[in-house]
């Protein structure tokens, strides 16, 4: 699953994100979503959250 839609990620969920400074080679970090950052209900770049270890990105990737 794609990380486009807010309404598929939760706070608990296991996701693959990219951090802003790996945009170039689209290098990705897994962890668990502990907060939801993007407002809107869709973002093409996929949803903007926060992990548990504090680090910000856009979900590529629902892994669990």
């Amino acid at each position: 699953m794609n990380g486009q839609s807010r309404a598929d990620i939760r706070p608990g969920l296991e996701v693959d994100i990219v951090l802003k400074q790996d945009q170039a080679t689209g290098k990705l970090t897994r962890g668990i979503v502990k907060d939801i950052l993007t407002n809107s209900p869709r973002h093409p770049h996929g949803i903007k959250v926060r992990l548990q270890d504090g680090q910000v990105g856009r979900v590529k990737r629902i892994t669990g």
